[in-house]
């Protein structure tokens, strides 16, 4: 049993959400997000809330789906109304960010530049080697936060690379001279 579905979703003020046909549809300041849900999860729009259940209880599918579905709805609630964030931190010398146009140009230390196209719908900014992912689409801003990072991981010796800004690298010692 889900716990987090159990609860009813309360909906804020501004934010309009639609339920036809196994499409969710939720419309807020920000934006619009849509998104096919199975017909596993039963999704149920009352006045001012909305309330997740399960189609079969027992059907291990759908009781899995049923707390996927109520965090992806609260998550697209949650992103009309305010953007998601997330805010990657690039050290090593001369490694350099930047966007040009529609992607997102770096110096890495390799050989060659390394661009990467800025999927649509989502925001990036980047200020000196502080670059900031934001968006309605929380699944989005993660992948491609988490795309970027995998370009130059951080390693233990330096700390070189990309981390997250809440992000700690444990730091190892390296060889030590005799």
């Amino acid at each position: 049993m889900s716990r987090i579905a159990k609860l009813p979703i309360p909906i804020p003020a501004g934010t309009e959400i639609k339920f036809e046909g196994g499409t969710l549809t939720v419309k807020g300041p920000n934006g619009t997000l849509v998104r096919e849900l199975k017909k596993d999860v039963n999704v149920v729009l009352e006045e001012g809330s909305i309330t997740v259940s399960a189609a079969n209880e027992s059907d291990i599918f759908s009781r899995a789906l049923w707390g996927t579905y109520a965090s992806h709805i609260k998550n697209m609630i949650a992103g009309v109304n305010t953007p998601f964030v997330k805010k990657l931190i690039l050290e090593g010398v001369g490694f350099k960010s930047e966007v040009k146009g529609t992607d997102l140009a770096l110096a890495l230390g390799f050989s060659h530049p390394v661009n990467v196209p800025i999927p649509e719908g989502i925001t990036v900014t980047a200020e000196k080697n502080n670059i900031t992912i934001s968006g309605i689409d929380k699944e989005a801003v993660g992948q491609f936060a988490a795309k970027v990072r995998a370009l130059k991981k951080p390693e233990p010796y330096k700390g070189k690379g990309f981390r997250y800004d809440d992000e700690v690298i444990r730091r190892k010692q390296g060889k030590k001279a005799a």
